[in-house]
């Protein structure tokens, strides 16, 4: 059974039974039940119709109608892939889910937002667990894929929970590698002249920085390219409204090395140009903007230092003392035939099921 029909099924009827972990994982990804005010699921902030993001505004808004995020929710395609989190060496990590790589798996990071009071809002494991049992056919799926009474206890039925969903998210529509891009280098497509532009500016390290951080494989014609080297990076993002920075890797309680400060995982451009809004706290709506926006640091004065969106300067990083300046500033200048070609480049990366996503 593949995901978008059970998603269709859970519609028409609040009765299912459930014969694989995968297929009770994408039940409960769709369940409204588990959060607080019965209002949200794991859809709700990783919509499916849309490359698994929120494209509703830069951040989600909670089950309870009024708390938001303060993060951009980040695609859970190719999610899967992303390898677990270690420190590479001095200042360096890489890997690990969330934007700051707290969760060690699929299965940590499905059990983060039903406890989030910013999120699904549900007080304790306990009290997710209670409305498992609500449903006899979880409760019979738990019993059978798992261990007869695993929803007794509270700690054991939240880990099968979460054991399941990261099973539902691990299947291979999560991770098709079937884009236009993919299929070139099967031979079963030819990439427009922009489009093969912008694949030869982004792989060659004389025109561009871009995989310098935005590549998996030191292969370029590599298939199972996830498009990211899973790093973390300080990229200079300012700051969104009139709050403080957000500290990223260092935020976290377990970091304390100050190097650590303003760097986010970098993300995948698997879908990118369907899973807008851009950047950790999603200030951009466009995907050249994003490009145009690591041009700033190959080009000192207007018109590459004007935030397209806005019309005014980008504005100071947020954390400017932890810039990953030699990533940053690696290769020249890019033109503006150059940005299109780019973004023409990064269109080819959108899964089949997407495409008709794109704007023309």
């Amino acid at each position: 059974m593949k995901w978008p029909l059970v998603a269709l099924l859970l519609c028409a009827s609040p009765a299912l039974a459930f014969d694989t972990k995968e297929e009770l994982g994408a039940g409960l990804f769709f369940d409204t039940d588990l959060s607080l005010n019965r209002t949200q699921n794991c859809a709700s902030c990783h919509d499916p119709a849309n490359g698994f993001v929120d494209t509703s505004g830069p951040v989600s808004m909670g089950d309870d109608g009024v708390s938001m995020g303060t993060r951009n929710a980040p695609t859970i395609t190719y999610a899967a892939e992303t390898p677990a989190f270690e420190q590479l060496h001095d200042h360096v990590w890489r890997g690990g889910l969330f934007l700051d790589g707290r969760a060690a798996d699929l299965a940590e990071q499905a059990g983060g937002p039903p406890l989030n009071p910013v999120e699904m809002g549900m007080p304790d494991k306990a009290s997710v667990v209670a409305r498992l049992r609500e449903n006899l056919d979880y409760v019979e799926a738990f019993d059978i894929l798992f261990h007869p009474g695993v929803l007794d206890d509270a700690e054991a039925g939240f880990a099968a929970m979460t054991q399941a969903i990261a099973a539902f998210e691990s299947t291979p529509d999560f991770a098709p590698f079937d884009s236009k891009y993919d299929l070139f280098l099967r031979g079963e497509a030819e990439l427009s002249d922009l489009e093969e532009l912008g694949r030869q500016i982004f792989l060659s390290p004389e025109r561009s920085n871009c995989a310098l951080c935005h590549m998996r494989h030191n292969n370029p014609m590599a298939e199972g390219e996830t498009f990211t080297n899973y790093e973390y990076h300080n990229i200079g993002v300012p700051t969104v409204g009139e709050g403080g920075p957000d500290w990223g890797l260092l935020g976290r309680e377990d970091m304390k090395d100050p190097k650590l400060g303003g760097q986010f995982k970098v993300p995948t451009l698997r879908n990118i140009a369907v899973t807008g809004p851009y950047m950790h706290n999603g200030m951009f709506t466009q995907l050249r903007s994003v490009v145009q926006f690591y041009n700033r640091y190959h080009c000192p004065g207007p018109p590459c230092q004007i935030n397209p969106e806005t019309g005014r300067y980008w504005g100071n990083p947020a954390v400017p003392m932890t810039l990953s300046v030699s990533e940053l500033t690696e290769g020249p200048m890019l033109g503006w035939r150059d940005i299109d070609a780019l973004v023409a480049f990064l269109r080819t990366l959108t899964d089949a099921r997407y495409e008709h996503l794109l704007e023309d």
